[in-house]
């Protein structure tokens, strides 16, 4: 994720920039676990269809108490990015010893110092780790998230079409709350990717349900910037 945009990748934060600590963008945010775009908690249940079957095989998720300490880690994740690179330093320390407390090759402590990177802003030590946690099969809301910041961290590194090819595989396997944040994510990916109409029609896509209204007219706007269709009239 990480590149100095300003999103975010923990607990209830963003996905697609990861600037460093003090610019409370970074992947690892201190939000509630059910928040949007973050990584940093999880312990909810996901989305799409596939989820239920996923969360059959996955790993348990950490106890209550583990996660309340660590989304007050992530919250105070500003405070740490007032030193500098210092400070950047001693969250992920501080990380690294919260993990430590978990099972041997939990995929969750992968997970969570992949976001510390991210949200420290480096995307390169991110995507290994990102990598690790989705092969041990993430528990509850967190699979779904390490793979629109492992997309996000790609994109930043110059890897767009990877992005692409990532989220569009997401995309088709079902929707829930995050799915605005897949659509934005592939829709910069797109960009990057050198196809910035369909970029543009995935944005708009996802925004037209959220409009007061016009919801239909964009909605078909967005089919028309990559189908031969005809422009419809704003009027609803």
């Amino acid at each position: 994720m990480a590149s100095g945009a300003g999103t975010e990748a923990g607990a209830g934060r963003e996905v697609g920039a990861g600037t460093a600590p003090g610019g409370g963008a970074a992947p690892g945010g201190g939000a509630a676990a059910t928040s949007g775009t973050a990584t940093g908690e999880g312990a909810t249940h996901v989305h799409g269809p596939g989820a239920d079957a996923a969360d059959a095989g996955a790993a348990n998720p950490p106890g209550a108490a583990w996660e309340a300490r660590n989304l007050a880690l992530w919250a105070a994740l500003d405070g740490y990015g007032e030193k500098g690179e210092a400070g950047a330093a001693e969250f992920r320390a501080a990380m690294d010893a919260l993990v430590a407390e978990l099972p041997a090759g939990d995929p969750v402590a992968a997970f969570e110092r992949a976001a510390a990177w991210d949200s420290t802003g480096h995307s390169d030590r991110a995507v290994p780790l990102y990598r690790e946690a989705l092969r041990g099969r993430l528990p509850g809301e967190r699979r779904r998230r390490a793979v629109i910041q492992l997309a996000s961290s790609l994109r930043n590194l110059g890897r767009a079409q990877e992005s692409v090819e990532l989220l569009t595989a997401e995309r088709a396997a079902g929707g829930d709350h995050l799915g605005d944040a897949v659509a934005a994510v592939l829709a910069l990916a797109l960009a990057d990717a050198g196809r910035p109409r369909e970029g543009v029609a995935v944005a708009v896509a996802a925004l037209a349900p959220h409009l007061p209204r016009y919801q239909r007219s964009m909605a078909a706007y967005a089919r028309a910037l990559t189908e031969d269709a005809p422009r419809p009239d704003a009027d609803a």
